[in-house]
């Protein structure tokens, strides 16, 4: 006799899974508490190495049903997802998805969704890097410097309390900086002095 579980997650502690299990009971699921798992890790987590998804998997058996509210709890981008979901069905565990209507992605027509599913993933990514990659070169031709801005009154800060004979640590300390900001403004005494002159 198959049983169901849902798996409930969620990136941070200031999100809940309530929701998530509301939208289950309203969809007609009926989960036990002790099927329910909910786990709160970053979505950049692969499946496997989510320690709350390894428990549900000790605790599923053939023929038991798995259900998450969208593609995104089960991982962080369609290949993830559909490993996922490819191990799950080699084990005889039916996957639904109530975002794509309950469908089980197990089924012919779950395989064909996926399979969609990650080709427009992929074509969105793609036009992301080309959109990205033009305007990064637009921005070059266009004379504009791109990163983060020069620091200058740091740089300055570090440069003068150094010039006191002060330790990385002592200037860390006084301009309540890290240790690491210190040293990237350390080596930049040349062009403090000329700066100065």
């Amino acid at each position: 006799m198959s049983r169901t579980f849902l798996y409930c997650r969620v990136s941070t502690s200031g999100q809940f899974t309530e929701n998530q299990v509301q939208e289950v009971k309203a969809a007609g699921f009926d989960v036990q508490a002790s099927r329910v798992i909910e786990e709160t890790i970053s979505g950049s987590t692969t499946a496997k190495e989510r320690p709350g998804f390894q428990k549900l998997l000790d605790r599923m058996e053939s023929s038991d049903v798995l259900i998450v509210t969208k593609l995104d709890r089960l991982g962080r981008n369609a290949m993830d997802v559909r490993q996922t979901v490819e191990h799950l069905a080699a084990t005889g565990i039916r996957v639904h998805c109530l975002a794509l209507g309950g469908v089980d992605l197990t089924s012919a027509a779950g395989k064909m969704t996926m399979q969609v599913l990650g080709a427009v993933a992929e074509f969105e990514r793609d036009l992301l890097i080309e959109r990205t990659q033009s305007g990064l070169k637009r921005a070059r031709a266009e004379g504009k410097r791109l990163g983060r801005p020069e620091a200058k009154a740091t740089t300055d800060a570090v440069q003068k309390l150094k010039a006191r004979d002060m330790t990385q640590i002592e200037v860390a300390s006084e301009l309540n900086i890290g240790i690491a900001t210190v040293k990237r403004h350390w080596n930049k005494g040349k062009a403090f002095i000329l700066s100065q002159a």
